[in-house]
């Protein structure tokens, strides 16, 4: 698993930050948080806006 921060392009504001597989299930993970099934079932205008996923490295 890595950790990945999810992002409103517009404002820049973060809108989570966890660990996921992979960027699609990041996605679904915000969802869900959010109350949401899955990030498909989030409103059109939220995904309309722009999501940036970055996938976070970790230096140890």
């Amino acid at each position: 698993m890595s950790i990945f921060q999810i992002r409103q392009k517009t404002s820049g504001a973060i809108l989570w930050t966890g660990s996921a597989d992979d960027e699609q299930t990041a996605l679904d993970a915000m969802a869900r948080e959010a109350g949401y099934r899955d990030f498909a079932a989030l409103p059109d205008s939220i995904r309309a806006s722009g999501l940036e996923t970055a996938k976070l490295d970790m230096i140890s």
